[in-house]
């Protein structure tokens, strides 16, 4: 009998599902003494982070939540979150972190979608979380988080936070799931079109992409991370689960502003941090003498739009080593990323900064990444100039969306999942995103990618910030149409930036209307090109 055929099964000696909650055990025993978590004057341990998640987890049984319940969090990045990504699945619950940007409709259809038997909510929020709940048919167990480092709000619960806690026992004998497919997150896609998606976590993604995380980003063995990413978004890109698996230190923020996160970086001594281009732009932009003693080099991972090359370059001068990288709310945070490369190290400042730039590859649990026709499913050309559609498959996937199995299938039809995004594939197998399918223009029959256009603006030295979308034209059927952020003090006009892009742009991709003032963005900062391209149709019946 050769040993392939011979009946080898699983057994409780050789396998148990994977979930990112034995990485707090874990921490919790073998470093109980390291600092966990900062917030304010508040500074604990992993010994005391475990006890205070027993607790909570063992506070829901009592309070009647049972496994596969849903028990929300509307708070900001604080310790309260940081442990319900604990306690929460401890107890068997599914957390649900609520974007706090949200307004209370959104906030209602959420609660009342997601079936939350609990919701934990900051005070600071309770101008939104008030009218969310009285629009409630029937209004959830509420727990205060009533944050010592705020002022103002209203109380809305039962009890506070801590009054909660002490009513469970910190010896709680938690287990881990029975099947490391359920369900362990739930988290609402922005829905600016429309109501959000509610993309369900599993307990092995979670613990696959927190490993991977470790992985891609090298944390070492004592990351400092400050965390001016919201906890609520994918999880923290399950870096709050990272953090547990390297016995790290999350130093928490409740805003990004520029003067309490410089101050944090000194004091703490921070090694990395993750945020959308807003977050760059806040690092960029402080004056010098915030940045005065800012001694160690901090590591910096982005998402969203690629950052300009500028930007990347002014970064790197001032001691941010930027990483970019992709993925959705579907994928759990990133799933590729631009991994450095030694060579890299050799070319001028400014080709440097547009490789990194770029989305890179897969991220090393990730098990398969390609660029592809979406009809066909066929992978293009690896040649730096074909377009398709970025495709993902792996475990490190979403479970799919709750109460949607229509748009599950559609969203992972033919064994991968669809994001939508354009991108060509270089020959380096490093992916570029161009655009968003539904923001390509198409000018004359030749598509136009609406991010070519506004790196090019982000290039002009008094664009803060850019967006570029498709302005209809009766003679090319659509043109592009720019709006600008200007930087501080800059004294720019249309003329000017049109004749830039000339200088960098094929004819046909220069923006025909330049419009300046603030980019609307979405709750969870986006900028909402929607709302521009009915700008941007209205402009043209005026033109």
């Amino acid at each position: 009998m050769t040993i392939d055929r011979q009946d080898l099964g699983a057994n409780a000696a050789n396998h148990v599902p994977l979930t990112p909650l034995t990485f707090l055990a874990r921490a919790a025993a073998v470093f109980p003494d390291r600092t966990a978590v900062v917030h304010g004057r508040t500074r604990r341990t992993w010994a005391e982070t475990y006890v205070r998640c027993r607790r909570l987890a063992s506070a829901l049984i009592r309070a009647g939540v049972g496994p596969g319940d849903t028990v929300a969090v509307f708070g900001a990045n604080t310790p309260e979150l940081l442990e319900a990504h604990f306690g929460v699945p401890m107890a068997g619950a599914i957390l649900n972190p609520i974007n706090t940007r949200l307004d209370p409709g959104s906030v209602a259809f959420i609660l009342r979608h997601g079936e939350a038997k609990v919701l934990l909510t900051d005070r600071e929020l309770s101008r939104t979380a008030a009218p969310a709940l009285a629009a409630l048919p029937a209004r959830p167990l509420v727990i205060d988080i009533d944050d010592p480092t705020v002022t103002g709000g209203e109380l809305l619960g039962a009890m506070d936070y801590e009054a909660f806690l002490a009513s469970g026992d910190p010896a709680h004998a938690w287990r881990g799931p029975a099947d490391e497919w359920q369900p362990i997150a739930l988290n609402y896609t922005s829905g600016t079109t429309g109501e959000p998606k509610a993309v369900v976590y599993h307990h092995r993604a979670a613990y696959l992409n927190a490993i991977s995380n470790v992985l891609m980003w090298e944390l070492g063995t004592r990351p400092v991370l400050l965390w001016t990413l919201p906890m609520f978004h994918c999880n923290g890109w399950c870096f709050l689960w990272s953090m547990a698996l390297v016995a790290g230190t999350s130093v928490c923020l409740r805003s990004v502003r520029a003067e309490p996160l410089f101050a944090l970086l000194k004091s703490e001594q921070v090694t990395h941090l993750c945020g959308a281009p807003p977050v760059l732009l806040t690092l960029a932009g402080a004056p010098a003498e915030l940045r005065e003693g800012l001694t160690r080099r901090v590591r910096v991972l982005t998402g969203g739009a690629a950052p300009p090359a500028a930007l990347l370059e002014g970064l790197e001068q001032r001691g941010f080593d930027v990483t970019h990288g992709y993925g959705l709310t579907e994928s759990l945070g990133a799933a590729t990323i631009c991994t450095w490369q030694d060579e890299w190290g050799d070319v001028s400042p400014d080709a440097r900064s547009r490789l990194k730039a770029r989305q890179g590859v897969q991220t090393p649990l990730l098990e398969e990444m390609m660029v592809a026709d979406p009809a066909t499913l066929r992978p293009v050309p690896r040649d730096g100039r074909t377009l398709g559609e970025v495709f993902l498959r792996g475990n490190t996937i979403m479970k799919g969306y709750f109460k949607s199995p229509e748009a599950t299938e559609a969203a992972l039809a033919g064994g991968w999942l669809h994001t939508g995004d354009l991108a060509v594939w270089h020959p380096d197998g490093y992916m570029e995103i161009k655009d968003r399918s539904k923001d390509m223009i198409i000018s004359g029959g030749e598509n136009i990618s609406s991010l070519e256009v506004e790196a090019v603006l982000h290039r002009h030295r008094g664009v803060r910030e850019a967006a570029v979308v498709a302005m209809p034209d009766a003679r090319w059927g659509e043109s592009p149409c720019a709006f600008v952020e200007l930087a501080a003090d800059a004294d720019v006009d249309e003329r000017e930036l049109v004749s830039f892009c000339r200088q960098h742009l094929a004819h046909y991709k220069v923006p025909r209307s330049v419009v300046f003032g603030p980019l609307p963005r979405n709750p969870t900062g986006k900028v909402q090109k929607d709302l521009l391209r009915q700008r941007a149709r209205d402009l043209a019946l005026m033109l």
